[in-house]
């Protein structure tokens, strides 16, 4: 067979198109039958039958299988098998047609990551419960430690997270290489639902942190989500005080990420300073702000009473900041509010600092140099 029959094969298969499929292959006698069970294609190393399984054309696939002569447990480049193909796109008859002819429920493909992980990534409860009776095992870990029901609280599916807990209830208590639980990894994604049927039915700590001394809190603020927030202020009696490991508290860590919702709810509604400090050096939240550029939170941070002058333990203030991060933006609203530059510390001004072409033309525009 040439590059552009067997080209034309990809295509039959991914159409689903079996009568054809069957003829073009028919028609080369034994040869091509056998040409086709063992051909890989592309970058991918996809068989026919990878390409049958992710398109879901069960026709196709126990054709290949029965007639062709296929093994179930072909894999590419990826050491992806059909399983994982079927399973992670949600075709439950190809997955359940793949397990009654042999096919490993817990097969790993690169990065060991199995069927069930791939399922759970597509919220479909039907295929994760054909995988689980077939024995699939949910407390399987992949390489960054993530077992199946991580991926699911990650996803949010309500439905995939209890059927998980009620199959294997103590498969909470999992944690990834970086020390992040599934309580961490929903808070993040704003999976309310998810969330509060963690804090229900698992007996996760409050405030327990990851290996960069992150808690689920810290997360779900610093990614903007309030409702999440509260639902761990109030039923799991979250610190909305606590630190990570360099010492940043939430209202520093939302100024790093520009959640201005985020940022009022902590000073007006949990009466948080907005001048507290953080690290050694003494870093409030508007050198955070400024540092990376986030001009509506400087705005807001000095609306919500943030001290315009402050300066770190080095003496470097805000418009320091801006010019480190080298954010014309920042640098010009804080002239513009009457921040003057100045020398820190070691007797730098934030004009020295300034690289970019449009960082140095900010001080080319008759502000004042320096204090």
């Amino acid at each position: 067979m040439d590059d552009s029959h067997l080209k034309l094969l990809v295509k039959l298969t991914q159409d689903g198109q079996l009568s054809s499929l069957e003829e073009q292959i028919t028609s080369g006698g034994s040869a091509a039958a056998q040409t086709v069970s063992s051909k890989h294609f592309g970058r991918s190393g996809d068989t026919l039958l990878h390409y049958a399984a992710r398109h879901g054309h069960l026709d196709i696939v126990e054709y290949l299988i029965k007639c062709v002569g296929m093994d179930v447990e072909v894999y590419n480049n990826d050491y992806k098998r059909p399983l994982h193909e079927a399973a992670s796109m949600g075709h439950q008859a190809c997955v359940s047609y793949l397990l009654r002819e042999g096919a490993s429920v817990d097969s790993l493909k690169k990065a060991d990551w199995t069927p069930l992980m791939m399922a759970c990534t597509r919220r479909n409860l039907d295929v994760i419960q054909e995988l689980l009776c077939h024995g699939a095992d949910p407390a399987l870990r992949n390489k960054d430690g993530w077992n199946s029901f991580h991926i699911a609280c990650r996803e949010g599916d309500p439905l995939v997270v209890q059927h998980l807990l009620l199959v294997t209830p103590d498969v909470w208590t999992t944690e990834s290489k970086t020390r992040r639980t599934p309580l961490h990894t929903a808070a993040m994604h704003g999976c309310e639902e998810v969330v509060r049927i963690l804090l229900e039915r698992c007996g996760y700590t409050p405030d327990s942190t990851d290996s960069c001394g992150v808690t689920p809190l810290m997360d779900a603020v610093r990614n903007g989500h309030i409702s999440v927030a509260r639902l761990l202020l109030e039923n799991h009696k979250a610190s909305p005080t606590a630190a990570d490991k360099v010492g940043a508290q939430l209202v520093h860590q939302v100024a790093v990420t520009g959640q201005e919702e985020a940022l009022r709810f902590l000073v007006q509604d949990l009466s948080i300073d907005v001048n507290q400090r953080a690290t050694d050096i003494q870093l409030t939240a508007l050198h955070y702000a400024a540092k990376e550029g986030h001009t509506s939170i400087i705005k807001t941070l000095l609306e919500l009473g943030a001290d315009l002058h402050v300066r770190d333990k080095k003496g470097r203030t805000a418009l320091h900041m801006a010019c480190i991060g080298q954010h014309a933006g920042a640098a010009r609203m804080l002239l513009q509010l009457g921040l003057k530059d100045s020398e820190d510390a070691s007797g730098t001004t934030a004009r020295q600092l300034a690289k970019k072409p449009d960082v140095i033309r900010v001080f080319e525009c008759g502000f004042p140099d320096t204090s």
